[in-house]
């Protein structure tokens, strides 16, 4: 006697739309509630537009109108047991001289150089999408 066929069940778990924003060579970071530092963005929501989810969320966090535009990697980030998202990183363009404005969601905003990245405690893809959005910036 063989088992009941299982319903199939798709994978369900969030997508995270960030962006690599770089401001007079340093590349801006929120430090969040795990200790890391992370790129600016945030879930995108059902029916969204990603380069429009991540340009209203780096506005919201930063205050930072930017240009978004183009797509850089996109990776399953494991947090914990359980917790998994997928990110989707762009490169923006930042049209402020302004200095971030820390929203509610971070404890505080960081520009760092590109020197500085490869020490900070954040997650490999949010170094790899840094690094080749200043390649990329160097290359134009």
């Amino acid at each position: 006697m063989s088992a009941a066929p299982q319903p199939y069940r798709p994978h369900s778990f969030p997508v995270s739309i960030k962006g690599v924003c770089i401001q007079d060579g340093r590349v801006l970071l929120l430090h969040n509630e795990r200790d890391e530092w992370e790129l600016p963005g945030g879930k995108l929501e059902l029916g969204e537009d990603p380069a429009a989810c991540v340009a209203r969320e780096i506005e919201e966090e930063s205050g930072w109108p930017v240009i978004v535009e183009a797509i850089l990697d996109s990776w399953q980030y494991h947090i914990r047991d359980g917790i998994d998202v997928l990110i989707v990183t762009y490169g923006c363009t930042v049209h402020t001289d302004a200095a971030p404005v820390v929203s509610h969601e971070h404890k505080e905003a960081g520009l760092f150089t590109r020197a500085e990245v490869p020490g900070l405690r954040m997650p490999e893809g949010y170094k790899r999408s840094i690094l080749d959005w200043y390649t990329r910036l160097d290359a134009s």
